[in-house]
């Protein structure tokens, strides 16, 4: 076989997004010797970062979302791995030399790739209710880890019924006096020992098959406004200091609009080796089709979109067996 000439400023792979699908991709990409970048930027930080606690992650019982992150980067920038905080605006197929890879564009630089791995995760669902955009940063939150110091002994609400938003309520109760969590049914969807835990815990208070209609305040939250879902002419006024949103997850897939199939809430679809329907793109984490959002499925599709990676990257230079 001829000799394939590749550029010497072409990655094998880059990854975008610095969770821990990115992380365990790069730890993975650098320790099979790939040349590999992995380039985050403000919207792709992971939200384990905000997290306070994280107790079903294999082997480790209990630990901080933020140490855990660390210990990621840490052990994957041991193995290689270039870390760059860039946010990635566009990609774009180019010729790299002899074979075909992606041009990826910041606000600073270029960088080309024979494989791309998109961990670009997701944030949190908006209400897109009246007060909510006025009050962000003066009483409406999505991180309870980052403002709960700021409600000691005052009264907040929680709105959602999921893991995320019954743990978080859950932290909030070291600090308010009480806590509120509106939910639109009529039971929770978290796992059971969050159950067991919220409904032991005298500070939490629930408002069953209700709904936000708006948030009240002036210069910073005072109360909520919710409706029974059952029936909407029901409304009822919640005072509370603060309010939590944990409603669900927007993907961050704007960036590979119409360069890969998505689906019709926008997660990518990925096969199960993580790849897109874009040759030579691979995605993983938050951002894909999924049922589960995990640190540990995270880490899986990483795994492996890091192994398909490599494959198609040696299979491209001819060294495949």
């Amino acid at each position: 076989m001829a000799d394939i000439r590749i550029p010497e400023n072409v990655y094998d792979v880059i990854i975008i997004g610095g969770g821990p699908g990115g992380l365990t991709a790069g730890l993975y990409a650098s320790r099979a010797g790939q040349k590999v970048m992995l380039l985050e930027g403000s919207s792709t930080v992971s939200q384990i970062t905000v997290t306070d606690l994280i107790e079903n992650y294999p082997g480790i019982p209990e630990i901080g979302g933020s140490e855990l992150i660390d210990r990621f980067k840490s052990q994957a920038v041991g193995f290689g791995l270039k870390v760059k905080p860039e946010q990635v605006n566009e990609i774009t197929s180019e010729y790299l030399g002899d074979v075909e890879g992606w041009k990826l564009r910041s606000d600073n630089e270029e960088y080309h790739a024979l494989s791309v791995i998109v961990a670009t995760g997701a944030h949190w669902r908006y209400l897109d209710v009246p007060g909510e955009k006025d009050f962000l940063g003066r009483g409406v939150s999505f991180c309870a880890t980052c403002d709960a110091p700021f409600y000691r002994n005052r009264e907040v609400a929680v709105v959602g019924g999921g893991n995320t938003a019954i743990q978080e309520a859950l932290y909030l109760t070291k600090f308010a006096r009480k806590v509120t969590v509106i939910h639109r049914r009529n039971r929770l969807r978290a796992t059971g020992i969050l159950q067991e835990r919220a409904f032991a815990n005298d500070k939490i208070d629930f408002a069953w098959d209700s709904a936000v209609e708006k948030i009240l305040g002036d210069s910073g939250v005072t109360g909520v406004r919710i409706k029974n879902v059952e029936k909407p002419d029901e409304t009822r006024e919640i005072p509370v200091d603060g309010i939590f949103l944990f409603i669900g997850l927007t993907p961050d897939t704007k960036l590979v609009e119409g360069i890969v199939n998505l689906d019709k809430d926008g997660y990518i679809i990925a096969h199960g080796d993580m790849r897109t329907s874009a040759k030579g793109i691979f995605a993983c984490g938050d951002c894909i089709h999924k049922s589960l959002r995990q640190v540990v499925t995270a880490c899986g599709d990483g795994a492996t979109a890091a192994n398909s990676a490599e494959l198609y990257v040696d299979e491209i230079k001819g060294q495949a067996y």
